[in-house]
């Protein structure tokens, strides 16, 4: 087994997430991926046709929540136990201001759309009901609280629906999860009553790191890639001579594919973040999160139709779950958030992508008003705010207002479920949409309205 190490933070909950993660078992040529793929071949649900343009999507998941009067919502005539200390600046959009943290994001903001009132009424501000309900767009049915591990009759995560509807004909993977959450598994991050062929395929090291590969998708040191590729060869001789003999095939279509995503250029080049020049991966931050958010758009580029990078900015332990000295813990949060996040819409601008590709920054919830005794604030979902840029997104427009502590929505509310159904439709998956689970049950993907206002 190939087992890929996590790290030791935990979230307010004293959680530590797993330390390591079983991706898959080895195969006749010492290959990790034909589990992964087993039973992918089964019939998929064609995606129902939207008047969504984008390709790809990013989705940078800021686990623990961000405050939303912080970043993208500021409060600066509120008390100070509200406003806290991080005043608003201009952006690029005249009448629209965002923290003072986020100066290079603020230079872009005729490229993103801000959803200030995101409202959820249903999870009570926890973290694993919350996560469930942001990724699948449904509400979890099991228990409440933090403590919702994943079950096989979950709904998918949304890249795991995306790679279900649109992961065919492809060498990459269709869903890549890039770094971590701080914590243990929470259901709605995997494929649920999809099953396991449809988990996100995970890669947890650090892209920063120089000797950084992909454990999973780098054949033994020992075999050299042109010997891999005459492994394969002799497999299918042995696999032409030997069925009669052996009485089962010795490389199935699963296999195949694995060697075929082993050996593939495109999953060579995208994997490979030395291929960047030296100042563009400074652009994007040498630090854990920047490097993760440049090996997206490689994916993407190459044909992934769903990346998701999850905050693991590892300096600040517990990321963004700010219970406590929000003063001092939030510059080094949101410095590589910006730089990152800035210098993506930068790059897929530059490259042409930015019209077919969608990008969301998006968290669990909010941040609640009060500044607490800690200096830090508690769990809030009743509004919190959501950016979404590039395809099919009109840009520069503000959505919603939140009242004057930035705790309840005034007008423009928003569930999280309309925000996932939004996503869904801007990647051409309608709202009508429905995938089958292990019963053979029908059951409907979408539970939310498109966004329309924030549609170009």
């Amino acid at each position: 087994m190939i087992a890929i190490p996590g790290s030791r933070h935990h979230w307010c909950d004293g959680i530590a997430r797993r330390e390591f993660l079983q991706i898959g078992g080895l195969g006749a040529a010492g290959l990790a991926l034909p589990e992964l793929l087993r039973a992918r071949a089964q019939a998929s649900t064609p995606a129902a046709r939207g008047a969504g343009r984008a390709k790809a999507c990013i989705l940078l998941f800021m686990g623990g929540g961000p405050p939303q009067m912080d970043t993208f919502d500021l409060k600066p005539d509120a008390p100070a136990e509200v406003r806290g200390e991080f005043p608003p600046i201009a952006t690029s959009v005249p009448g629209t201001q965002i923290s003072s943290l986020l100066p290079m994001l603020a230079q872009q903001a005729h490229r993103y759309a801000i959803i200030r009132t995101v409202s959820d009424e249903y999870t009570g501000g926890a973290h694993g009901q919350s996560v469930y309900l942001a990724l699948t767009g449904h509400k979890n049915p099991r228990v409440s609280g933090d403590d919702i591990r994943p079950a096989t009759d979950d709904y998918p995560n949304m890249g795991s629906a995306v790679a279900r509807l649109r992961g065919a004909g492809h060498a990459l993977p269709p869903h890549v999860w890039l770094l971590d959450m701080h914590r243990r598994s929470f259901a709605g991050e995997g494929g649920g009553f999809l099953g396991q062929t449809c988990d996100p395929f995970r890669i947890l090291q650090d892209p920063n790191r120089p000797d950084f590969r992909v454990q999973a998708l780098t054949p033994p040191r020992e075999v050299p890639l042109d010997r891999f590729g005459a492994r394969r060869g002799l497999l299918e001789q042995i696999q032409r001579h030997g069925d009669h003999v052996l009485g089962r095939r010795m490389m199935d279509a699963h296999q195949e594919r694995a060697f075929n995503m082993i050996l593939a250029p495109q999953t060579q080049t995208a994997f490979d973040l030395n291929a960047e020049p030296m100042q563009v991966r400074d652009r994007y931050g040498r630090h854990k999160f920047g490097q993760g958010v440049l090996l997206a758009r490689r994916l993407v580029e190459q044909g992934v139709p769903l990346v998701t990078v999850y905050w693991n900015g590892e300096e600040v332990p517990g990321g963004w779950d700010l219970h406590y000295r929000n003063r001092e813990r939030l510059p080094p949060l949101a410095a590589p958030l910006d730089r990152a996040f800035s210098a993506l819409l930068d790059d897929l601008e530059a490259r042409g992508l930015l019209d077919e590709t969608l990008v969301v920054w998006m968290g669990e919830f909010g941040r609640a008003p009060l500044i607490e005794r800690e200096g830090g604030r508690g769990h809030w979902g009743r509004c919190y705010s959501v950016v979404l840029a590039g395809a099919g997104i009109r840009p520069g427009m503000v959505h919603g207002r939140s009242d004057r502590r930035a705790a309840f929505p005034i007008d423009g509310a928003v569930s999280p479920q309309d925000l996932v159904t939004t996503i869904y439709h801007c990647l051409g998956i309608g709202m009508d949409t429905e995938l089958t689970d292990a019963l053979g049950r029908p059951l409907r993907l979408c539970q939310g309205e498109v966004i329309r206002s924030v549609l170009a």
